[in-house]
């Protein structure tokens, strides 16, 4: 057993070893070179009978695996998105830690579930959400896509005189689930996961764009559930809501959005663009996206309060808590305040500092898209979010290219596939680009087409 003063001097030597990190960022390739990736395999040892010394197994953690890791906390890492740490929320979760919380509920920490309470408030102040709605704070917008689905099944079908609790789906009424053609993978997943079968889906056709055209929305009813989405994951654009949720609701069915990334755009200048979104019922979001927050800090929310906590309940004899509990929230039984670097992020930001982030990066994906215009790029979609999706003269001078900017350390983005052919997506969402380092993505991308110029 460590002493306490040998835990503080092991905290100590993290903490340097974390600032040593920290110092590099500006400089450290967008993604690892080889040899690092290559040094990962002396991690790869047998088990230990005794263990190592704990400072040993930091000091193989950093000298090691720190040399591999991508630049996502950088200004050039335009992969996907992906916003860096803030300062508060990073310090926060240092903070957080050191507490050790069980943050399901009031009696396991008074302090998670006050600062939660706040943080669920704020998301549905700076977002425009229906203010008595439940905020879950969950593991990712996957898995809170799982909790606000689950709340749907279950409310359309005790709205049938359905006990899905007691009795399941074995001979339940039939619900219908119509999706986007574009609609992210974490949705199709979570339905998958819940059962509704991924060739049961009834697919709604989209535009252009990758917005569900309204002209062919499919028939909804009192036992659907309309899956759409606030910011399409290449264009970045959004469903026409204004035309499709009152449809659905007068329909009687169940409008969830998945908004991991878009949502946030309601608190910014461009608001407009989700206009009426929060007529929906259930919406989700992550916090490590634009509003840059560490991993594991995503929001299911749901304007019917009672519906989820209804179906994420997992009280017992020897755990009970209120309502609306987090444990009552979301999957987890056990978690850790996945709720509190969100409060940070909001605290320390405030309402127009939110703002100004999310408006500058919309400003530099438009001042992006411009240059590669001039550069001779395709710019295939119409950027009006912070999504700049791109082709190059051909399919083949794309995959060049993607692949040469990769090998280069300085930035790092991803491929895709759009309407059938390669593309790549450049995503910009850390609070640390500058329009410095946009202007470096795009000299770059420019001379590498130059150089593979027939």
């Amino acid at each position: 057993m460590s002493t306490h003063s040998e835990e503080r001097q092991l905290l100590a030597e993290a903490d340097q070893r974390a600032l040593n990190y920290f110092d590099g960022i500006a400089t450290r390739p967008a993604f690892p070179p080889n040899e690092a990736i290559a040094g990962l395999a002396a991690l790869d040892q047998p088990l230990s009978e005794q263990g190592y010394p704990a400072t040993e197994v930091l000091r193989r953690l950093d000298e090691i695996a720190s040399p591999a890791t991508v630049s996502s906390n950088g200004p050039r890492y335009f992969g996907f998105v992906i916003g860096a740490t803030l300062p508060a929320a990073a310090a926060a979760e240092r903070l957080v830690l050191a507490w050790d919380q069980c943050a399901s509920s009031f009696d396991n920490s008074p302090a998670a579930d006050a600062l939660e309470r706040v943080a669920g408030r704020w998301v549905t102040e700076l977002l425009g959400l229906p203010q008595d709605s439940a905020v879950g704070f969950g593991t990712s917008a996957t898995a809170c896509t799982l909790a606000c689905l689950s709340a749907a099944r279950r409310a359309l079908l005790a709205r049938k005189g359905w006990n899905f609790d007691g009795d399941g789906l074995i001979g339940a009424p039939e619900i219908r689930v119509v999706v986007s053609a574009s609609a992210h993978i974490t949705v199709k997943k979570a339905l998958r996961i819940l059962g509704f079968g991924i060739n049961r889906l009834i697919v709604a056709p989209t535009d252009e764009q990758g917005r569900v055209d309204p002209l062919q929305l499919p028939v909804l009813d009192d036992m659907s559930i309309l899956c759409l989405q606030a910011g399409e994951v290449n264009t970045g654009e959004f469903d026409p809501f204004s035309d499709l949720i009152p449809r659905a609701q007068a329909a009687g069915a169940w409008v969830h959005i998945d908004g991991a990334f878009g949502l946030w755009a309601r608190a910014s200048s461009a608001a407009s663009l989700a206009a009426d979104v929060e007529l929906a019922d259930s919406w989700t979001t992550d916090g490590h996206k634009w509003l840059n927050t560490p991993y594991d800090g995503a929001m299911a929310i749901c304007r019917d309060a009672d519906a989820l906590a209804s179906a994420m309940n997992s009280d017992a004899a020897y755990a009970t808590a209120s309502r609306d509990a987090q444990k009552n929230l979301t999957l987890e039984f056990s978690r850790r305040a996945r709720g509190i670097p969100i409060w940070a992020a909001i605290a320390s930001l405030g309402r127009d500092g939110l703002r100004q982030m999310i408006d500058r990066h919309l400003r530099q994906a438009s001042h992006l898209a411009t240059r590669l215009r001039e550069g001779g790029f395709q710019v295939l979609n119409r950027v009006v979010l912070n999504q700049v999706l791109v082709r190059a003269d051909n399919d083949e001078q794309t995959v060049a290219i993607r692949l040469a900017a990769q090998r280069s350390g300085q930035v790092w983005f991803g491929p895709t596939v759009w309407q059938g052919r390669p593309a790549f997506r450049l995503s910009i969402s850390s609070w640390r680009t500058t329009d410095a380092d946009i202007d470096l993505l795009a000299d770059l991308l420019i001379s590498l087409k130059q150089r593979s110029a027939p």
